[in-house]
Parts: C-alpha cells; structure tokens; sequence
C-alpha cells in the first residue's frame, strides 16, 4: 500500500482532472449523489440524482512525465433505475442512486451494487471486442434463413470488432425495504451482502433475489416510542459474522451474527458520554452519525457526525481514539444552518490505503484531510480557478473574525483565508473516496467529480519545502 498521507513532508496534492457540465444552472438529475473505487481502483463508479451510473477506467501511465498518473476517461454509462410510483401507499420512488458497492473481480467481467431508496440491482460490467460470424440458419444482420435452403453447414468464427463495453441487469432485489435504504454493504464472504434502511437490516444472498433475512429491527410495537434510527451500516472487512451500524443518536453497535439470527442484541456498543454542559436543542442533530466506515485492517472503525470525524477501536467502547474537528466554526451558524436544512447534510468519510489519514467533505467545497500519524490536518478546495494539471493545491483556512473558534481570528486576513461568513453553503462535497493503493482521491461537488493526485519530487529549494511542510498544519 502506498503510503498515502498530507503528512509527509515531501507530498504535495495536484489536480489531475475535473468532470462535468460548467452550466450555472445544475438539472437535478445531474448532481452526483454517490463515488465508488472498485478494489483495483482501476475503476471508478458514481451516482446521480438521475439513476444513471457512469465508470470512469484509469488509462496507462503517462511515460513523459514520471511523477503524472494516469487519467480516468469514461468507460461506461447506463442507466441503472428509474423513476417509479408506489401505488398501495400513493407514493413517488425516486431514481437517485444512494449507494455503489463493487464485488471483488472474480473473472474478466466487473459486478456492482447499486441501490435507489427501494431497489437493489446487481450489474454485470462486460467487455466484447470479438463477434461471432458464419450462423447457419442467421443472416448478419440477424434476419432467419429459412432452413431448407441451408445446402451445407458452416463452422461460426469470432472476428475483431470494436471494443465494446455493456452492462447487464443480472439480479434486482426488491421489495424487502418499507423504509429508504441509506447503505449496503458487501460481506467477505464475497456471497452476502447487507441492506439497511431506517429500522431495519436485511442480509441478501447474491445468487438469490426473492426473499432476504431481517437480521437487525428497531422497529418498536408503537412508533410513537421510536427515539433512533439506523444511518448507516457495513460489514466488517474480514470477519464475514460481524457487522456495525450507527444510529442518530450517535452511538454505534457490533453485531455477532454467529451469536443469533437476529443481532438485536448487540455485542458491543460504541458511545462517548456527552457533556451536559454543551447540552444545546441541536445536541441530537448534530451527534446523529451520516457515516461509519472500518479501516482496512479491521481494527478500526471511522464515524462522521455533523462538526467531526471520529475514530474508535474496536476494543474501546467508552470513548474515540481520536476526535478531529472538521468545520468546528459553524457552532455559532447551527441556527441559519438549520433553517437553511444544511444541519441535516450526510457527509460521508474514507480512509487511505493504509488508515493512516482519513478524508471527508466540508462546505464551500473544502474537503478535509487528516493525518493520524504526524497529527496533521489540512483544508483543500475543489475548485476549477485551480484546475491546470500538477497545480500542486494550496491550504485554505476559515476564519470566525472573533478570533478561536477552531479557525482562527480574521484580524488581518491571508490570502488563502476565508471568512467564515463569505462560505457558501450551497457548495458542499458530501461523496468522497480514495484509491485503495495509490495517493489518488475523488470528491463531488454538486455535478462534477474533481481527481487529485500526491505529486511526489525533491524540494528544488528552500521555499518549495516550506510550502510542502505548510501543506497540513492546522
């Protein structure tokens, strides 16, 4: 695994490629709402509000220039749900893509995941650059002979055609959520994968669509007594019997599934006690976690809440390991915000190749970086002003113009500082993801996909190592 990390000293972040429309005015159904590395991380899959899945395939390294990695260029597009009506509760399922998960590859052709609030569908990514000639009873172009003219028999022969990409529908799981679906989750066993929705979790078998096994239900006999609900949900990387979900009351629970069928009792249960004297009417809201993700190793597990990430080990239940404050100078906003339904945003988190830095989204489409070794964070922007390739990204910084805050006081302010009035709040990257070996990110903002790479060089000089080592200091 790379050793990927704002940290080192010698790495700078760059641009590498930006996609989609500059149009002012966004379609609804252009807004990426989902981003997705397969396992090689060759390719890359995102989600709009649409339905439509469009992959990305990583090209062949650039000889010319050593330190550029490869582009990512459009492999496949296809629309993978569409728009459908729920007559017996009178209701509109939209097609929005909520989540992508790729299977590890186990032959020449690519499976994905994708789901809508309702449906799941199991894709089938194939390629074809040979087709089948010399049919007895078939013209060419497809039409019937009728086959007492057929005088002799012939042998059909692939011939080369052009590279052609399809993808498939091979399994649609339905019917199985009275709730949005809001994750999914592949098992190691690469055979089961789970499905979570409000208040419940559903285990599927990959081979089989009609019926799946309730395996977690915090659906009370009266809804009034309802005080939580499930956010998220995903299988542990290695150990194909456990699984975690977090909830919005922002604690997270470890289910054994060997230990019963249904894992309402859970084994652990991961929760920091809160301080009463923070005690606020946004308290709830802020604490419900929109993200939980284990590390690689398994050891670990990543929540994101509102204002931080966190990370816990799995043998800690009391309290984090770390707490990292992503955009802590919107405490004195939480009232705008939740007027303006910003307070109620699901940022989404991920970790590096190797769990030693982790990403995640903020407002005025800043994405934060932090690194768990050196102790180190930085502020970066997607933003087409800074869009020529190896652009190396400069750090931004937020300021509260009261000084503290998290950001700093504005007195004087940098030119790489903001304002923390002057964000905008409509910008905001929610769908972030990291290449599982390489130093290579993807973010969302709105209805574009911006790549970044690390640009390792030596420092040419004294100011060039300043800069580099500036990259994540607070």
């Amino acid at each position: 695994m790379a050793g990927a990390g704002c940290g080192s000293e010698d790495m700078q972040w760059c641009f590498s490629q930006v996609k989609g429309a500059i149009d002012d005015d966004v379609a609804e159904a252009d807004i990426i709402s989902t981003v997705e590395f397969n396992h090689s991380g060759e390719l890359l899959a995102t989600g709009d509000r649409g339905g439509r899945v469009v992959i990305f395939q990583q090209e062949v390294e650039n000889k010319s220039i050593p330190e550029y990695r490869s582009e990512y260029n459009v492999y496949s597009t296809f629309q993978s749900h569409e728009p459908e009506f729920d007559y017996l509760k009178s209701l509109e399922i939209e097609e929005k893509i909520n989540k992508i998960r790729w299977l590890p590859q186990q032959n020449a052709s690519q499976f994905l995941l994708s789901t809508n609030d309702k449906t799941i569908k199991l894709w089938k990514i194939s390629e074809r650059d040979k087709r089948p000639e010399g049919y007895n009873l078939k013209e060419e172009d497809g039409r019937y002979i009728d086959p007492g003219t057929v005088t002799s028999l012939r042998v059909p022969v692939f011939r080369p055609m052009d590279l052609m990409v399809e993808a498939s529908p091979r399994r649609v799981f339905s019917n199985a959520h009275t709730y949005h679906i809001n994750s999914i989750s592949v098992n190691s066993d690469n055979a089961t994968y789970l499905s979570a929705d409000d208040l419940r979790v559903n285990l599927w078998n990959l081979e089989v669509n009609d019926r799946s096994f309730n395996i977690v239900d915090i659906k009370p006999s009266n809804m009034e007594d309802l005080t939580e609900i499930i956010t998220a949900a995903e299988f542990h990387p290695h150990q194909c019997n456990t699984l975690v979900y977090s909830s919005s009351k922002g604690n997270i629970r470890l289910c054994d599934m060997r230990a019963s069928a249904l894992c309402d009792q859970h084994t652990k249960l991961f929760e920091e006690p809160e301080d009463p004297s923070n005690r606020s009417f946004f308290s709830e809201i802020i604490s419900s976690i929109s993200d939980v993700k284990f590390s690689h190793s398994g050891r670990y597990l990543m929540t994101r809440d509102y204002l931080t990430v966190k990370i816990w080990d799995l043998s800690m239940e009391n309290r984090p390991l770390e707490t990292y404050q992503v955009h802590d100078y919107l405490r004195s906003k939480l009232c705008s915000l939740y007027e303006n339904d910003c307070l109620f945003d699901k940022f989404e988190c991920c970790w590096n190749g190797n769990d030693s830095v982790v990403m995640t989204g903020s407002y005025n489409n800043f994405f934060r970086m932090f690194d768990r070794d050196q102790r180190r964070d930085a502020t970066l922007e997607a933003s087409r002003e800074h869009s020529l390739p190896l652009q190396p990204l400069k750090p931004r910084r937020v300021c509260t113009g009261t000084g503290g805050g998290g950001g700093g006081g504005c007195g004087k302010r940098k030119k790489d500082e903001i304002s923390v009035d002057s964000l905008d709040f409509n910008k905001k990257i929610l769908h972030t993801a990291w290449h599982p070996n390489d130093n290579i990110i993807a973010v969302a903002t709105i209805n574009n996909l911006y790549i970044f790479q690390d640009k390792v060089s030596e420092p040419d000089s004294a100011d060039d190592l300043s800069a580099s080592d500036m990259m994540c200091t607070i």
